[in-house]
């Protein structure tokens, strides 16, 4: 045997013997000596040390959002520079460019940010985002409801609730089903890439960013050209963002794609508590907190999924754990029922039956922000959702029990460990300033996210 075979052999040894050995370290903190925070935090550590890629904890550290060298799984073809995250947040933001709309009536009325609400933790107010069709905002977007002018089948709503973008950066593939983007866990589908008009964008070569984006734009009805950039105020931006692309090229869905991915790339919760505690602040997270961090680490087994800085999974996985679909949710929603393809998830893109019903892992900040949880929306808080999978009985009784994760079954959890998982993933995992990432004004000077008459209204925005 070789000295590389014998470290192949042992490695999975070691990594088992590290396992039982952090399960006993976390029985004796949080058993024996509960209430010792110092005691805690060397568990914790052991319990990043053991699951993070390189050993170190500091691997779940995420980088500040200026440091742009620094930003994960950037795109070759599209490396950030602030010209382009300036660009970027501005046109998310803008209603003006929302110019194809089914009817008159909302003609610049919506943007990119109507259903992704920085309030809101980048995600839509309320249960179903709908840009085009809908009128209003309430306080945070839950007040949006359908535009009488437009029927059900007409407005553009999404069939299954919409991602945050927060630490957007961390994924590699875009959507719930990871439809977009040309590498990574898309390697090998190029078989059905042409199933679809718009996947056909993978075959550009692009990052899931830089693909879902320009489809983004189509679907959801807004235009990007030099008359457009013009009129709004946004040539200049182009002008700086992209001096290396021909300015026949350059004011396009494509480049506005390109500025969007990289201020999303920006859009990160480091400021969170947890991100603190990595950065050596050890009272930055609470007993209680450190206790559900010891929890999601071990006896929950949040991390044999939620592994990676931003608590998504690398490489991005995909997994039933049994939750209803949009259809199902017992809101009126539109432009989804029981034949939607969305429902299948991996499946519905891929058409590989063991890839059916399965939903990638999303990632896990500023869970207490969104209100609406799985891409069903079907869990109303985040406590909802521990008490789900420490049941781990699932709902939905279309999805046969063998595309069930053989991980999802019941945790056992007391209830005042529910309560200790529930705090950590609210408030350590809460970055409580996401509006930095939000301008004060768009160059058209319309309202934001909406800009319809009721959102105007109920913004105080004229």
């Amino acid at each position: 045997m070789t000295h590389d075979d014998l470290t192949q052999h042992l490695n999975p040894i070691k990594k088992w013997m590290s396992a039982i050995a952090l399960m006993v370290a976390v029985v004796f903190f949080t058993g024996c000596n509960q209430d010792s925070a110092t005691d805690n935090d060397a568990a914790i550590t052991e319990a990043l040390n053991l699951h993070s890629r390189t050993g170190s904890s500091d691997w779940y550290i995420m980088p500040q959002s200026n440091d742009y060298a620094a930003l994960p799984n950037q795109d070759p073809k599209n490396p950030v520079t602030q010209a382009k995250v300036n660009l970027g947040k501005m046109l998310f933001f803008e209603t003006g460019i929302g110019l194809q709309p089914k009817y008159p009536v909302s003609m610049a009325a919506y943007s990119c940010s109507t259903c992704h609400i920085p309030e809101r933790g980048f995600t839509a107010g309320r249960f179903q985002g709908v840009a085009d069709g809908a009128i209003g905002f309430g306080v945070s977007g839950e007040g949006r409801t359908k535009n009488p002018q437009y029927n059900g089948s007409e407005v553009d709503a999404q069939g299954a609730r919409p991602l945050t973008i927060v630490n957007s950066g961390y994924i590699t593939n875009a959507l719930w089903a990871g439809s977009f983007g040309s590498f990574d866990v898309n390697l090998g589908t190029e078989g059905v890439w042409h199933n679809d008009s718009l996947t056909e964008v993978n075959f550009n070569g692009l990052k899931g960013l830089e693909a879902v984006i320009p489809r983004a734009l189509i679907v959801h009805r807004q235009i990007i050209n030099r008359e457009v950039t013009d009129s709004l105020g946004y040539t200049a931006m182009f002008d700086e963002a992209f001096p290396e692309i021909p300015k026949s090229e350059r004011y396009t869905k494509q480049t506005a794609a390109f500025a969007i991915a990289a201020y999303f790339r920006t859009v990160l919760a480091n400021q969170a508590p947890f991100q603190k505690y990595l950065r050596g602040e050890t009272n930055a997270i609470t007993d209680q907190q450190k206790r559900g961090a010891l929890l999601f680490f071990g006896k929950a087994g949040c991390v044999n999924c939620h592994n990676s800085p931003s608590f998504n999974s690398v490489p991005h996985a995909f997994v039933s754990v049994g939750v209803k679909n949009q259809y199902q949710n017992g809101h009126e929603v539109f432009r989804t029922d029981q034949n939607d393809s969305r429902n299948l998830g991996r499946g519905g893109f891929t058409l590989v039956p063991s890839d059916m019903h399965k939903f990638k892992v999303p990632q896990l900040y500023n869970l207490k922000d969104f209100g609406f949880y799985f891409h069903g929306a079907t869990k109303t808080s985040v406590r909802e959702v521990v008490e789900y999978f420490n049941a781990g009985i699932p709902e939905n009784p279309e999805i046969p029990a063998g595309q069930i994760s053989p991980l999802f079954k019941p945790l056992h959890m007391t209830p005042d460990e529910i309560d200790d998982l529930t705090d950590f993933l609210e408030n350590a995992l809460y970055d409580p300033n996401l509006l930095r990432y939000k301008p004060s004004s768009t160059m058209s000077g319309n309202c934001f996210p909406n800009n319809d008459l009721q959102s105007r209204i109920d913004m105080g925005c004229q």
